[in-house]
């Protein structure tokens, strides 16, 4: 969705900066868009961001070459049937859906402070409905469940993105999350079991699922919208607990620890 959503970017003119784990996957990617959308205009960088100090540097980097950001997607995710480890030593779903995208968002606001009006568009999904925040096992090291902190991770996503709204009104910038539809990306189809992979002939090609995060990231009839989450291009209500603030409170404190 991520390669998609920078497809339909690109071909709106946009200079897009791809940021990838892979450097073969990811030069394979760029030279895709190139010449898919035709926009010589776009540039590659690494980072892993299950990795605090990898994303550091990618901020770093990115300073060096830019002094304008008007539009942060994001977009990275990852399930894992069974548990994994980052090199910080966290839960890999908690450190990539959600804590990675809280960290380069951060350090990134005042660049997108300077280039308001900005936008920031986060992926989150509708297994946030289904979620709540467990803080005595958030990185799921006493019981697991793929699933479960899949779905931690995206309410986590719609947690932060209201909060980060109600931080950033009246500077310019505004802040939205999605739920992309049910997509079928690798990833997806790695998470189903194989019986029941049939299923995935109703699923959305990962074009079709990137359009409410293009939409939100372009669309003039958003301007000035923050706080909300998108389904199908549309407004729509997320869970009772994501309009927690004392849940969003504690969330964010212990994120930035």
């Amino acid at each position: 969705m991520g390669k998609a959503a920078t497809i339909a970017l690109a071909k709106m003119g946009a200079t897009v900066v791809m940021i990838c784990r892979n450097p073969s996957k990811g030069k394979a990617a760029k030279s895709e868009v190139k010449a898919k959308s035709g926009n010589e205009s776009k540039d590659l960088m690494f980072a892993d961001l299950s990795s605090q100090e990898s994303i550091r540097q990618l901020v770093q980097g990115f300073r060096r070459k830019y002094e304008q950001l008007d539009v942060l997607v994001n977009n990275a995710g990852t399930y894992f049937k069974e548990r994994k480890t980052n090199a910080d030593g966290m839960g890999m779903t908690f450190a990539v859906n959600y804590l990675g995208h809280f960290l380069l968002t951060n350090l990134l606001l005042d660049v997108l402070k300077a280039s308001a009006p900005a936008r920031i568009v986060s992926v989150a999904g509708s297994s946030h409905k289904k979620a709540t925040i467990d803080f005595d096992d958030l990185q799921g090291e006493d019981k697991y469940s793929g699933l479960r902190a899949n779905s931690q991770s995206k309410l986590a996503i719609v947690l932060f993105t209201y909060e980060l709204a109600r931080r950033l009104r009246g500077t310019g910038m505004t802040a939205n999350c999605l739920h992309p539809g049910a997509v079928a990306t690798p990833l997806v189809k790695n998470s189903i079991p194989r019986a029941l992979r049939f299923m995935l002939a109703f699923y959305e090609t990962p074009e079709e699922g990137a359009e409410t995060a293009v939409y939100s990231a372009s669309s003039p009839e958003v301007d000035g919208v923050s706080g909300k989450y998108f389904v199908n291009k549309k407004e729509t209500k997320s869970s009772r607990l994501s309009h927690d603030k004392t849940l969003v409170d504690r969330l964010w404190r212990l994120s930035e620890t």
